[in-house]
Formats: structure tokens, C-alpha cells, sequence
């Protein structure tokens, strides 16, 4: 050995340590080039967004399976009221002042000077009865009158002149007694003769029949000739003052309590279409008919111009009515089961409520709902006969209307 070369030998490194076992990948990115790896990487990421795709459109499937499977509903939320304002009720139209005319004398129509359509004043001559009858017994009743006052000074001159025979004891006192007797039975007499003279006079007088008040002949029902009974049941004129009017209206139970004298309402008629006439109401009963469990309301209408005539009809609105605001809901969501009205209410989780409810007034196509609901609540429309309490439903979202489109504006189409 070499000197030189043991000089050297301590000063060597050590031999390297034996490297590790390379793994599988390594051993097979050993054997495979970069562009193979990432071509791989690729498609391991294709194929695992696949999969992920091919879950998520699986979930969904099964998810629209079973939506599908649940019966579909359309629901409806409860709406305010209007009140007594929107409800129209039917009313009588009246005169302010009306009365019908009879006879309190018998005879024959002699003349008559009024007929229907003409207005009058109070006190106006409108006819005149010929009663021959009353003007003989007014007559005979003086003829009475006159005797009877004969008798009287006669009985008064004798009275006084057997009084003072009484005082020089020429007469007894029994026949001067009747003497006065006699005087105060003829003044009697007398006064009750008078009286039937003035009692005639009084039914002479019916023969002139007059207005009572100023107003409108609306009814006449006598002419020339004809035969008047006294009390009698024939009407032979009626009177009505229209000036003013008066309107009667029953108000249901429900309304009653709304109504006060001083409110405004508004009066529609036929055959004014589209005319609103200002009422106030004056006066109600304060009590229900026992028939119908209504409150009779009436109203003042001012009829200074004669447009409205009486004896019509009327509808009268409520717009001054302090009402609670009532909730409505269509009739078509009702239930009528043998525990009463019940509507079918979806809840947050999709499942359905049945619950009972206190129905109000009728509106025909609405109807309104005293209790039971609340207008957050989703009513569903037209349910089933066989839809029960815990049933799972979908509720049938609606669709957004369109704007319409102009007259005349051409289509555009969105661009792409």
C-alpha cells in the first residue's frame, strides 16, 4: 500500500446511505412523462364532475317526483271588507208629508176643481158637494132654535114675576120653585139647540173640500155626479208633499249598530243611472222586527228640483257607517261538513288545516267571514270533498301577468 494513499484514506467521505423504495405513484410518475400525469389529472376531474352532475340532476328528479306526486292547490288570502259603505241595500221612497182626502157629508159631487198632477196650496178649494139634505136639517135645527128661545123669555118673565110674588107671600114656595125650575129646563133647551145648529153648519161646511196642506194630487178618484157617502170608504182625493222626501230602508242585524241619525248615504235610482242624490239619516226604530231581524232607518232626501217621485225604489248606501272592517273570502272556498262552515288552510309546511269558521253576510260571489281566519292566512279554492286535517299539498303559485302590448306596437324580440 501506498504511503501517500493512507495519508489520504481519513480524509474520504463516507459512502451515501441506501435511498428509500419509491412509492407507487412515484414509481409510476417515474415511468410516465409530465404530459401523461396531466392528461390523467384531466380526466379524473372530467369524470368526477360527471358524477357530481349526474347526483345533483338524480336529487332534483327525485325531488320533482315527489312534488308531482302531491296534489297541486290554488290559495287565496282573505280580503277587507268594504263595509257598510259597499253594501247596497234596497230602499222606499215616501213622501215627507201625504194624506188621503174623504168626506164628511153625504150628497152629490157638484163641481171639482183640481185634478192629478196639480199642485195646490193649503186651504185651496179642490171640490164642492151639493147636500140638500144638510141645508134642510140646518133649517129645521134654526126653526128649533127659535121656539125654544121663545120659551125661554117667556119661562124667564114668569120665573121673575113668581119670584116676586113669592117675597109678599102671595105664592108658596113649591110653585115658585117649579116656575124657576122651568126657566133653567127651557135655557137648557135652548143651549142644546144652538149647539145642533152649529153642528150642522159644521158638516154644511164639508161640502167644500179643501187642501189640508200644500202638496200634489196624486190620486183623484170622484168626477162630476158622483154619489159621496159620508165616511165612507172611497178615496176622493190624495194629497202629497214632495218638496221633500223620505226614504225606508231596513238594515240588517249586523249594520244596526253602525247607524246614527246625522250620517250622509247616498241614494242610486234606476233611472238616473250613474247619479249619486245625497241622503241623511234622521231617525231609526232602535229595535229588530221580530219577521225579519231588521232595523227600520229612515232618511231625509232634498226633492226641491222634482227630479225624484215618491212611491219608488231605491238603493242606499251607508258610507258614514261605523263598521269593524270585515274579512271576505270567495264562496267556492267553503266546506259545508256536519261540524259547520270550514275552509282548508295550507300551512308553512305544506300541510293542511281545516278549520272552522263564522260566516256574515252573503255578497253572491263573496262572503264574509266573522271568525276563524286571518288575512295572512292561505285559504285554498275549491277543495276536494275528500281533503282532510295533515294532508300534504303544493301550492299552485300564480302566474305574473303580462304587460300588455300597445295597440298597434309592432313585437320585439329580445336580443340574444
Amino acid at each position: 500500500m501506498n504511503p501517500e494513499d493512507k495519508e489520504l484514506a481519513p480524509e474520504q467521505s463516507p459512502a451515501p446511505a441506501a435511498a428509500p423504495i419509491p412509492s407507487g405513484f412515484a414509481r409510476l410518475r417515474g415511468r410516465l412523462s409530465r404530459p401523461k400525469v396531466v392528461l390523467i389529472l384531466v380526466l379524473l376531474f372530467l369524470v368526477g364532475v360527471g358524477l357530481v352532475g349526474r347526483f345533483r340532476q338524480r336529487v332534483a328528479l327525485s325531488a320533482e317526483n315527489k312534488a308531482l306526486s302531491l296534489p297541486t292547490v290554488s290559495v287565496v288570502s282573505a280580503l277587507s271588507a268594504k263595509g257598510g259603505g259597499g253594501l247596497a241595500i234596497p230602499g222606499e221612497i215616501k213622501p215627507w208629508i201625504e194624506a188621503p182626502i174623504y168626506s164628511r157629508a153625504n150628497g152629490y159631487l157638484k163641481r171639482r176643481y183640481v185634478d192629478i198632477g196639480m199642485e195646490v196650496k193649503e186651504g185651496q178649494l179642490l171640490a164642492e158637494i151639493d147636500t140638500p139634505e144638510a141645508g134642510q136639517d140646518l133649517e129645521r135645527a134654526r126653526a128649533q132654535l127659535k121656539q125654544t128661545e121663545a120659551s125661554l123669555g117667556l119661562s124667564k118673565s114668569t120665573a121673575a114675576r113668581w119670584e116676586q110674588l113669592l117675597k109678599s107671600q102671595s105664592v108658596s114656595d113649591q110653585e115658585a120653585s117649579e116656575k124657576l125650575a122651568d126657566h133653567k129646563l127651557k135655557a137648557a133647551t135652548a143651549d142644546a139647540a144652538r149647539a145642533d145648529v152649529r153642528r150642522l153648519q159644521e158638516v154644511r161646511s164639508f161640502s167644500r173640500i179643501t187642501a189640508p196642506f200644500s202638496g200634489t194630487i196624486t190620486a183623484r178618484n170622484i168626477d162630476s155626479g158622483d154619489l159621496i157617502v159620508a165616511g165612507g170608504t172611497k178615496e176622493l182625493f190624495h194629497l202629497a208633499q214632495t218638496n221633500r222626501l223620505r226614504v225606508f230602508v231596513q238594515v240588517p242585524q249586523a249594520m244596526a249598530r253602525g247607524i246614527e241619525a246625522g250620517q250622509a248615504a247616498e241614494v242610486n235610482l234606476p233611472e238616473f243611472p250613474g247619479q249619486v242624490f245625497t241622503a241623511k239619516v234622521i231617525r231609526s226604530a232602535g229595535s229588530f222586527t221580530d219577521t225579519s231581524r231588521t232595523m227600520q232607518v229612515e232618511l231625509e232626501v232634498d226633492n226641491s228640483q222634482g227630479k225624484i217621485m215618491s212611491g219608488g225604489y231605491a238603493q242606499v248606501r251607508f258610507t258614514e257607517a261605523k263598521l269593524d272592517a270585515a274579512l271576505t273570502l270567495p264562496s267556492n272556498t267553503l266546506l259545508f261538513r256536519a261540524d259547520g262552515p270550514q275552509v282548508g288552510v295550507v300551512q308553512p309546511d305544506g300541510t293542511v288545516e281545516l278549520r272552522k269558521v263564522a260566516l256574515g253576510r252573503d255578497f253572491g260571489q263573496t262572503i264574509e267571514i266573522a271568525s276563524g281566519i286571518t288575512p295572512k292566512d292561505r285559504v285554498i279554492v275549491n277543495p276536494s270533498d275528500s281533503l282532510a286535517a295533515g294532508a300534504k299539498v303544493a301550492v299552485l303559485e300564480p302566474k305574473k301577468a303580462e304587460p300588455a302590448k300597445a295597440e298597434g306596437q309592432p313585437d320585439v324580440k329580445p336580443k340574444p
